[in-house]
């Protein structure tokens, strides 16, 4: 077996996602937010979500993992969440305006973030990054669910 020239592959990849994660991760703190803050936020903001259950799958997570958020989110007035008259079981969750106010701040930041992740890229680097992924996604039979907008972790 001939001695491999670098390190595998998928560490090399793993240990990038890693610290794109933490940089993503870092840049949301700095803005006062949180990678589960902004993806519940992100989602509520961009998608037509009936209930916390739609809103749990949409960000892929469970839902009392959405409610334990939720519930820090209500404590801290980002978030209201009232009973749907149609059907008393089903809580609608809306931002309120200091919710709207840390939104806007996140989306900043990861703008900002994902602008700092296209630096000294051209388009095509892009395009070919975006294709190879794809491609390592379909050599080992895993579909992974499309990033969130905005959340380039």
């Amino acid at each position: 077996m001939p001695r491999p020239t670098g390190p595998p592959i998928g560490l090399t990849l793993a240990r990038t996602a890693k610290s794109v994660s933490r940089a993503f991760d870092d840049a949301l703190a700095a803005a006062g937010g949180s990678l589960p803050v902004w993806l519940i936020m992100i989602s509520l903001k961009t998608r037509s979500l009936g209930n916390q259950r739609e809103l749990a799958d949409a960000i892929g997570i469970r839902g009392a993992t959405l409610t334990h958020h939720l519930n820090a989110m209500e404590a801290d007035g980002l978030v209201t969440r009232q009973r749907d008259p149609a059907n008393r079981r089903i809580h609608q969750v809306a931002l309120t305006q200091r919710g709207e106010t840390l939104f806007g701040r996140l989306a900043a930041a990861a703008t900002e973030h994902d602008r700092r992740l296209h630096a000294d890229l051209s388009k095509e680097d892009i395009a070919t990054l975006e294709r190879l992924l794809h491609r390592l996604q379909s050599n080992v039979g895993s579909e992974v669910p499309e990033a969130t907008a905005g959340s380039d972790a």
